[in-house]
């Protein structure tokens, strides 16, 4: 089957629910390290393709050229939550660029009151709606008609498939993630912009060359090197205080990057040495066949890949628990009554290549 038990819910002692997924754990080489379910079924990357969309900003020289800083590159790979200073920073960016949020093809989306907190109270109180900047993707769409202006493409229709910019997005991700272009499946993301349906072990591969480039040429190692600094250096632009991605690289300062996507999909990257002294760098690509239709499903599943890898420490594993990201999790009512638990159901199956604890 493509797809296998993950995660699994318990009611009394009888267990009621599952979400089945399947994972990928590679090296920056492409070889699999490990895996749950079918490594190479083929799905939709969603946002946890930020990183590498915004690596002609950065390869082209444009970040550079427009005095965009770390802060704001990592915000050109977020998905944030649009507190008030992911929403500053993209107008920032926009100011150094030249260009303004009526250029974004974005759209505008509803906030999430328990994530946006004060931005979504102070609309509300105005009676304002929000506006594309407030999109999650406004810092990626921003980061986008920045390497369009550099290379002296036109910004208008930047998102369609067949715009160079979108061209050379897709060229590039295709090599990171060791295909042709040709193998690349399309579609429209939520955004507006196209989007990519690779097998997860390459979609690890590109995860783990986020870490640690192989032979690449200078300017595109050195692009992805920027990128994982950016986003490591700072988490609270890629998602925003008490997300996954936020805590998690909070934890661990230039050994793990990590970013999800919509769907049920979750990329992770790990630095060489953030097993153990000497270990390589490795990608880890998860994707929740349902959507992840329980909140927080994905960040559960990938805790538990990282624990069975070895990447997280005690200390780790307890913050995360602290969060609502680890496993076991106990299962109450409204009244608060314990009604079961969520716990994971899967190990994660080694290959030969495998030099992990």
């Amino acid at each position: 089957m493509t797809y296998l038990p993950v995660l699994e819910y318990t009611r009394g002692d009888l267990v009621e629910a599952w979400h089945i997924g399947a994972i990928a754990v590679a090296d920056a080489q492409g070889r699999l390290i490990a895996s749950h379910g079918d490594p190479h079924a083929v799905t939709f990357l969603r946002s946890s393709a930020k990183p590498f969309q915004a690596i002609p900003l950065v390869e082209s020289g444009a970040a550079a050229a427009f005095g965009l800083t770390a802060r704001e590159i990592a915000l050109a790979c977020a998905s944030h939550t649009a507190q008030s200073f992911h929403v500053e920073t993209v107008g920032a960016m926009q100011a150094k660029i030249g260009v303004s949020e009526a250029d974004l093809l974005c759209g505008a989306h509803p906030l999430d009151p328990a994530e946006s907190g004060e931005t979504f109270e102070q609309l509300f109180n105005a009676g304002e709606a929000p506006t594309p900047n407030y999109n999650n993707c406004s810092g990626k769409h921003t980061g986008m008609l920045a390497a369009a202006k550099h290379y002296g493409w036109p910004l208008a229709d930047y998102v369609h498939p067949r715009h160079p910019l979108q061209q050379a997005i897709l060229q590039t991700l295709a090599e990171t993630c060791g295909l042709s272009v040709e193998a690349v499946r399309l579609g429209v993301d939520g955004c507006s912009a196209p989007n990519f349906a690779v097998p997860l072990v390459n979609s690890a591969t590109a995860f783990a060359r986020l870490a640690d480039p192989p032979e690449f040429s200078p300017s595109r190692a050195g692009a992805l090197r920027t990128i994982f600094a950016a986003m490591s250096a700072h988490p609270e632009m890629v998602r925003g205080p008490g997300g996954f991605d936020t805590e998690l690289m909070g934890l661990r300062p230039g050994q793990i990057v990590s970013k999800g996507g919509a769907e049920g999909f979750q990329g992770i990257a790990l630095a060489p040495g953030a097993l153990e002294p000497g270990s390589p760098a490795l990608g880890v690509a998860l994707k929740l066949a349902d959507g992840a239709a329980r909140p927080g499903a994905v960040a559960l599943a990938a805790t538990e890949v990282l624990r069975q890898l070895g990447a997280l420490t005690e200390a780790d594993t307890r913050a995360l628990a602290r969060l609502g990201f680890g496993l076991p999790q106990q299962r109450r009512n409204w009244r608060g009554l314990l009604i079961g638990e969520a716990r994971a159901c899967f190990e994660l199956t080694r290959t030969r290549a495998a030099r992990v604890n």
